[in-house]
């Protein structure tokens, strides 16, 4: 069995909670408000950093402020054996924000964005105009009502008892 990722603790639990509501607090802050030297800040996000639990600080940009208001997704069956050509393929289409390999019915989901239902069309012949791609089925979003969060995992993760 391959080993299981070490576990954060309530310290960095509290950590990450504090640079999700304030991304742009500095270290000396961060220690301040956890009542922690700023050394043990440090050191735990570097530590976090190194483990991939945090990934980077970059701003959350909201693809519908951008132009891009209609979401969707697509799940592509893809010829045997083309999967690296059609992942490079869908990363150089900019309207991909996500790619997954699946199990189910096809072999990727994609979520992608357009500036109206129009332009859905569009991006979607780009999408699927790529030989290693036999079909795909278009399903588009309606409404976001629980918009991608970590923070209730990261608690779990933490121990914190009902997300506190």
């Amino acid at each position: 069995m391959p080993p299981q990722p070490e576990a954060i603790d309530a310290l960095d639990g509290r950590l990450i909670r504090l640079l999700t509501e304030e991304p742009r607090i500095g270290v000396l802050e961060c220690s301040r408000r956890l009542q922690v030297a700023r050394g043990t800040v440090q050191a735990r996000l570097d530590r976090l950093q190194a483990r991939g639990v945090i990934g980077g600080f970059g701003p959350q940009v909201d693809p519908g402020a951008l132009g891009y208001p209609v979401t969707a997704f697509a799940t592509l069956e893809i010829s045997q054996g083309q999967g690296t050509v059609v992942r490079a393929h869908l990363a150089a289409v900019p309207e991909v924000l996500e790619l997954h390999t699946i199990t189910g019915h096809g072999d990727m989901l994609v979520r992608i964005v357009a500036r109206s239902n129009a332009d859905l069309q569009r991006v979607i012949d780009r999408v699927v105009g790529f030989d290693g791609i036999v079909r795909a089925s278009t399903a588009i979003a309606l409404e976001n009502p629980v918009p991608y969060r970590i923070l209730p995992l990261v608690e779990q993760a933490a121990g914190a008892p009902d997300g506190g």
